[in-house]
């Protein structure tokens, strides 16, 4: 079985957060929010699958309530069947 087919939750969402020096955060969360050319904007679990183009930081919210701020200069997001994979430091916005 592939990585990608492997099961994840319906109430998490499973999170790769990459930079250009290497993984920077890999597991599951409750949720994840940035910023992109609207606003702010909330990923939960179930959310439909889109890719934008982020900015300000990206907040990892775990299931225990505790959140994580990373710095985000501009970056990109692609959400997928409950998968979030975001690449900080290319792109722009």
């Amino acid at each position: 079985m592939k990585p990608d087919d492997t099961a994840i939750a319906l109430d998490k969402l499973m999170v790769t957060v990459r930079t250009r020096l290497g993984l920077a955060f890999e597991g599951e969360l409750a949720a994840v929010s940035s910023f992109n050319q609207v606003g702010p904007f909330d990923v939960l679990p179930e959310h439909s699958n889109f890719v934008t183009m982020i900015a300000k930081k990206l907040t990892l919210h775990r299931a225990d309530g505790k959140d994580e701020e990373i710095n985000v200069d501009k970056g990109v997001m692609m959400v997928e069947k409950n998968r979030v994979t975001v690449f900080i430091g290319i792109g722009t916005l």
